[in-house]
């Protein structure tokens, strides 16, 4: 199954044209430029972090759907395609999954399973390279397929490097990842009116930037996935503060100021859409900033249907606490 990558347009494109504007607006203030380019950066760091952690989970559900054995389903058509098993069950083999950029090797035998997905630094996926390993560990009668089975995803020295500026981030920590609401995703185009939810979790990610500058970061997000023409997934978050709610990512960026990310309005990405992000609003939370990104809509802001005639576009709305200002904005996706 493809997956979606809709967190890549999250907020930096829009954030970064706004913030051009509020620092020509403010070209006296050497605070305000500073604000507004901490903005931008963390911004950009929180998109790509955001994006390159669900394009992990997505090569975790590939990866595992090799395994009847950790699944509890035999592999339906539509995904079989493709995926050829180059060895038995047992210690330490070696499948093809389909993952163009990635070996991966199972060990079904010790206590607990393991799936490592180890990078190669492949450019097939033309905008970006990886290097590093996921490892999922699965204990003994664990079946992925169960209502709340749960399995540990852990980065190790995930490195992704951006081809258009040759700037990494590497990521490092562990996440718990769990089968909410039981079944397999395979068996959702032959059952359209089911519904599966996983959810994911983590308290000890670690993000490392080109300059040595490192940001920690909690997340909290739970993806429904069901089938409409197509596969559609359904992102919320679900971490609580005090009176902020649907909070999917939250933490400290590179420059230690606190920040939160809230899911105001579910993103919902659909293959029949060629995987675009067709709705959904976020919200961004910096110690002098709060903005906000509204997806879906026509070039008058308005929210439209799919299929869309040329382009989606977003909404930002910044809110800069110490002018005061509102800078708003419309750009396409």
């Amino acid at each position: 199954m493809k997956t979606a990558t809709f967190s890549k347009l999250f907020i930096i494109t829009a954030l970064t044209g706004v913030l051009f504007s509020c620092k020509k607006s403010n070209s006296n203030s050497s605070s305000t430029t500073e604000t507004t380019t901490q903005v931008s950066t963390s911004s950009d760091d929180v998109s790509r972090a955001s994006t390159e952690s669900d394009a992990a989970f997505d090569d975790v559900n590939t990866a595992m759907t090799t395994q009847t054995s950790i699944t509890g389903a035999a592999l339906a058509p539509a995904i079989r395609n493709g995926i050829q098993t180059l060895g038995g069950p047992g210690n330490n083999d070696t499948v093809e999954t389909g993952i163009c950029d990635a070996v991966v090797t199972v060990d079904t035998v010790d206590n607990p399973r393991t799936i490592t997905i180890t990078y190669n630094g492949n450019n097939c996926a033309m905008d970006r390279t990886r290097t590093g390993s996921v490892v999922i560990s699965i204990a003994q009668g664990v079946v992925w397929r169960d209502a709340g089975a749960v399995v540990t995803v852990t980065f190790n020295k995930l490195a992704i490097t951006r081809l258009i500026d040759n700037k990494t981030i590497t990521l490092n920590g562990t996440h718990t990842y769990t089968n909410v609401s039981g079944g397999s995703l395979i068996s959702l185009p032959n059952n359209p009116g089911d519904s599966i939810t996983h959810t994911i979790t983590s308290n000890d990610m670690a993000i490392t930037f080109d300059d040595g500058s490192k940001a920690t970061w909690n997340v909290a997000r739970q993806r429904a996935y069901t089938y409409n023409d197509g596969f559609v997934i359904t992102q919320t978050g679900t971490h609580t503060s005090g009176a902020e709610t649907n909070i999917s990512m939250w933490g400290t960026d590179r420059y230690g100021n606190a920040f939160t990310v809230d899911i105001l309005q579910p993103y919902v990405v659909t293959l029949s859409c060629n995987w675009l992000l067709t709705s959904g609003q976020v919200q961004l939370s910096l110690p002098n900033v709060t903005a906000t990104v509204a997806y879906g809509l026509n070039s008058g802001g308005v929210a439209t249907g799919c299929p869309v005639s040329g382009y989606y576009y977003y909404q930002v709305s910044a809110d800069f606490t110490a002018s005061g200002k509102v800078y708003t904005v419309i750009l396409p996706y």
